[in-house]
């Protein structure tokens, strides 16, 4: 029976069936977005929103794995587009001549800075890959979505298994974790107090354990002192939602002397970053060099197979296909020895990081962990946490379920739950297994009280190193500047809001600002500074007005863009523009007070909130901040910026 102990949605029989559903709506939703773009959308405008690349050159062939053909693409303009190509992705080839019927699908088997190489199941090259220009389409990725139902089957199964279901019967509240035992939390002498409570709380648990870090806090600095110390005891599989967050905790891992290999692709294409991927790895082999021999090889026999013209005799035909099967039976021996490379590599490794879908790469969809580590948990769908975690015996969930949550597409799913995350769930069902980081080392105190109180439940403490450092003698970290009254009446442009009167306000103050910091700071350490606004629409709007002032030094160091965007970033200085502005009190995103949580602690040193009093005080969490901030001295109204 069902542990009694958990909320209505740990009921262990519908529990995977449930999550199955929502993640094939989610599925559904998001190929229906996909097939519309690539209708609808041109090249151009595919290749702005980071789904094409085009034009590009091939600059080499040769046989691939199996029966693929790989192709090596440069992206020869708009290199400085950022795009969502990964590797493992499924992508066409195309010509602009014909596009519709000049096409084929294969997959990116490997990604360099605008270099990729495409594997497709082709003998050779179409003749309309020698005219016209040609360009790379990403096609809609079906296998994360394989992946996570999958997994999630996997789990379902496991239910019943005493042995290989134990971590899953816990992680859906049929059975109780393991129990604890209290121990004096070990001494690590780069950790504060809370950071090693929580690393010994990691070591000490047989099967789960949360890391709550708020913002600033340390989070990656506690992972890696727990990782070190656990990478003794067996080989780590950690894993995050995102390429960014993988690559982060690799070099941290790489640089704390652990043998760390990233597989699937980094984010960042530095020479650093890719030095610790298993294709560098690979390269560096000194197998290496026999498989490059039968490429040649294997390739060469396929030249010759391929001079032949499509008239031909008896012999003709037989000596064609002696010379393909040739080149077939090398490419067997290249894949048989880099089987044996992989393998020799991933064995040695103490630490095996990878996102949260890469944890099933063909490299290592074989291999079990002593340990599975999901840094952001807190920004992860439930269905692909569940890809890494079937792999290990022990799980750590490390993030914060105050902060943002998971994008999900479908808004019927996210009702639904998607949108909660595993974290999230067992937060709740568990707390004691959850280990909050006390100590930010980000933000003045008045900054960060706000958001303790608000979020939790006033434990954060700052550090001595920022507690009370600001960037002018005498300046007030926290300001709200209120417009009501003012007739900043927002505007609405399709579903998104702005206010233009806020923004011109915003940008006055600035300046104000900005000219007082000028005469402390030089150029080479001037402060950096962000407007940050939820609403894309008013985005638009601060960046036209801050690309007028393009030739104002002042504003060299300032950056604009929506909360999500700003996402595990910080700045000196903080502007938010909240925008809303209505008789009768409709705030819309501004209720999601977990975002605004986001916006409120990327600031450092100073925090400007600007907003409709009227408006937003309707609401508590608003209420509060604005009486928060006039506690603080730190409440002006808008009229005295408008008429000083």
């Amino acid at each position: 029976m069902p542990n009694a102990r958990h909320p209505s949605y740990f009921y262990r029989m519908d529990y995977f069936k449930k999550l199955l559903a929502l993640i094939r709506q989610e599925r559904k939703e998001d190929r229906l977005n996909w097939l519309e773009q690539a209708k609808y959308g041109s090249v151009m405008e595919r290749r702005t929103n980071g789904t094409a690349w085009y034009p590009v050159a091939i600059r080499g062939v040769e046989p691939g794995k199996g029966d693929y053909l790989s192709i090596e693409l440069e992206r020869t303009t708009h290199q400085d587009l950022v795009h969502q190509f990964r590797s493992g992705m499924p992508a066409a080839l195309f010509s602009n001549h014909q596009p519709d019927t000049n096409r084929l699908d294969g997959y990116i088997s490997w990604l360099n800075g605008n270099q990729l190489r495409l594997s497709l199941t082709v003998d050779e090259l179409p003749d309309w890959t020698r005219d016209g220009k040609l360009g790379i389409d990403l096609l809609f990725d079906e296998n994360s979505y394989d992946e996570m139902e999958n997994a999630l089957k996997e789990a379902e199964r496991r239910l019943d298994k005493r042995a290989e279901g134990k971590l899953v019967r816990i992680l859906t509240g049929v059975d109780a974790p393991a129990k604890l035992y209290a121990t004096k939390p070990i001494t690590i002498e780069s950790l504060n107090a809370s950071q090693a409570a929580a690393v010994s709380a990691i070591l000490e648990s047989e099967d789960i354990c949360i890391v709550h870090g708020p913002p600033g806090t340390g989070k990656t600095t506690t992972l890696v002192g727990a990782i070190r110390r656990e990478a003794a005891k067996g080989q780590v599989l950690v894993t995050a939602p995102s390429n960014a967050a993988v690559d982060l905790l690799t070099e941290r891992l790489q640089a704390a002397g652990l043998q760390t290999v990233r597989v699937g692709n980094p984010a960042r294409v530095g020479e650093r970053q890719l030095s610790f991927t298993l294709d560098r790895k690979m390269m560096a082999h000194p197998q290496m060099k026999q498989i490059r021999q039968y490429r040649k090889q294997a390739a060469e026999y396929r030249s010759l197979a391929q001079r032949y013209k499509r008239q031909f005799g008896r012999a003709e035909r037989e000596q064609r296909k002696a010379l393909f099967d040739e080149a077939a039976k090398l490419m067997k021996e290249v894949q048989r020895t880099e089987q044996y490379i992989v393998n020799d590599i991933l064995d040695k490794a103490q630490v095996i990081t990878a996102t949260l879908v890469g944890a099933n790469h063909y490299s290592i969809e074989q291999r079990s962990y002593e340990l599975v580590v999901i840094d952001e948990a807190a920004q992860a769908l439930e269905p692909a946490s569940w890809i890494p975690i079937l792999k290990g015996k022990k799980l750590v969930l490390a993030g914060d379920h105050f902060q943002l949550s998971p994008t999900v597409k479908s808004n019927e799913a996210s009702k639904n739950g998607l949108a909660t995350t595993l974290q999230e769930k067992l937060a709740a069902l568990y707390p004691d297994r959850v280990h909050l980081l006390e100590t930010q080392y980000r933000m003045h105190r008045d900054i960060m009280q706000f958001s303790a109180d608000q979020f939790y439940q006033g434990r954060l403490s700052a550090a001595t190193s920022v507690a009370d450092k600001l960037l002018m003698k005498d300046d007030q970290p926290v300001l709200f500047i209120d417009t009501a009254g003012c007739g900043f009446e927002e505007k609405k442009e399709g579903s998104s809001s702005y206010n233009p009167e806020e923004a011109d306000l915003l940008f006055t103050q600035l300046e104000l600002y900005l000219n007082s910091v000028a005469a402390v700071y030089n150029p080479e350490n001037f402060p950096s500074v962000a407007i940050i606004s939820p609403y894309r629409q008013q985005v638009e709007v601060l960046k036209e007005k801050l690309l007028e002032r393009k030739n104002n030094p002042l504003f060299a160091a300032v950056t604009a863009n929506t909360i999500d965007s700003f996402q595990g970033q910080e700045r000196d200085i903080v502007y938010i523009s909240l925008v809303r502005s209505n008789p009768d009190g409709e705030i819309g995103f501004l209720a999601d007070t977990r975002r605004m949580n986001v916006a409120m602690t990327r600031a450092k040193r100073k925090l400007v909130v600007i907003g409709d009093s009227a408006t937003i005080s309707q609401w508590p969490f608003y209420q509060s901040f604005i009486h928060y901030a006039q506690d603080l001295g730190g409440y002006e109204s808008a009229w005295t910026f408008l008429y000083p």
